[in-house]
């Protein structure tokens, strides 16, 4: 079975992810993985610590001569900003980050403890670990790709570039933070990914669990989504068609390419709402955790906007998720064990 782990703190040594379970014989291009971590530090809006760090992925074990061998894959990134014992203490929580809650969880009266884990810095281990699944995915066609569609309420389809800049502008004069909508689609799946046999195994609850352990993520959609809670049955499902040549299709996709918890051939589109970073310059009313006295929240360094970094960590939550799902459905070592099990069922589908 695929599965990782992370570890790391935002002003910690390094950052290390763990992949377990990738099959042997897949040729790692170690370029492409520093290109999706320097995706995930763009996009305008970003803060000070992109300056800082130039995030570069390290593989320690799991590959020999460019090529897995079946061991567990390890990938550290080194921080440059190392300096979690030097920090000051964080007393006065941040309303909307982890602070309050995790201080109560494990009885800390510093707060710093929480923020340091919790941080979205951690998605940099996320992003190198779904750019291995990416190059898995692509030996069988499958890609992923993200789009902003909305940066606070400015929707991209009916503004242009500079619109959505003054409006992260403005949240930067304020002392304030923008969030907003990003889509994922994922191409070139074959149906039968997933199963409806139990609740666990249903890929859209798979996927949008997914995407909602993103720092920041507040609410997932498939396909129309909640657009579809407003219209007719007739006009939301997606009508079936066949053709000898293209087999099953269909003229519209507004399941998103998933029916019953099972990827249906169709491209698989989803949607994110991230809020706004919750680290404002202008705090907002807190209270300190030893005293309990009224005070501001604290202010870290932060973002005051990150809606295309989350779009790029989305892509590889989702591409673990998918290089998963396909393991589980196909089986294999090997790459070459896994390709022959997918072709052979390529082929059956197309004999349906």
């Amino acid at each position: 079975m695929l599965r990782y782990l992370t570890a790391g703190e935002s002003h910690g040594k390094c950052l290390v992810a763990i992949l377990e379970g990738m099959v042997a014989g897949l040729k790692i291009d170690s370029a492409f993985i520093n290109s999706e971590l320097k995706r995930r530090q763009q996009g305008f809006g970003r803060g000070e610590r992109m300056s800082i760090e130039r995030d570069k992925a390290e593989i320690l074990s799991g590959i020999r001569k460019g090529v897995t061998i079946g061991s567990p894959v390890a990938i550290m990134i080194e921080n440059k900003d190392f300096s979690i014992d030097k920090k000051p203490p964080v007393l006065c929580p941040r309303p909307g980050h982890a602070d309050l809650a995790g201080s109560l969880k494990y009885d800390f009266d510093d707060a710093r403890n929480a923020l340091e884990r919790s941080s979205a810095r951690e998605t940099a281990s996320r992003t190198a670990i779904g750019a291995v699944c990416k190059i898995f995915l692509s030996r069988f066609g499958i890609k992923i790709k993200s789009s902003v569609v909305m940066v606070g309420g400015v929707w991209m389809d009916l503004a242009g570039n500079q619109l959505i800049t003054d409006r992260i502008n403005t949240a930067k004069r304020r002392g304030d933070t923008l969030g907003g909508i990003f889509e994922v689609v994922s191409t070139g799946a074959p149906a039968g990914l997933g199963s409806f046999s139990q609740a666990d195994k249903r890929l859209g609850g798979i996927l949008a669990g997914a995407l909602m352990s993103i720092q920041a993520i507040k609410g997932v959609e498939a396909g129309l989504g909640f657009r579809s809670a407003e219209a007719f049955g007739s006009t939301v499902h997606d009508a079936i068609y066949y053709d000898r040549k293209k087999g099953f299709y269909r003229k519209t996709n507004n399941a998103g390419g998933l029916e019953g918890g099972v990827s249906n051939g169709e491209p698989i589109v989803l949607r994110c709402v991230m809020k706004p970073i919750s680290t404002l310059m202008n705090p907002l009313d807190s209270v300190n955790i030893r005293t309990k006295k009224a005070q501001k929240a604290c202010a870290e360094r932060s973002d005051i906007c990150a809606v295309w970094s989350a779009a790029v960590v989305a892509e590889a939550v989702v591409a673990f998720e998918l290089a998963k799902a396909v393991l589980e459905k196909f089986g294999g070592d090997s790459l070459a064990e896994t390709k022959r099990n997918y072709e052979g069922y390529i082929k059956q589908l197309k004999l349906f």
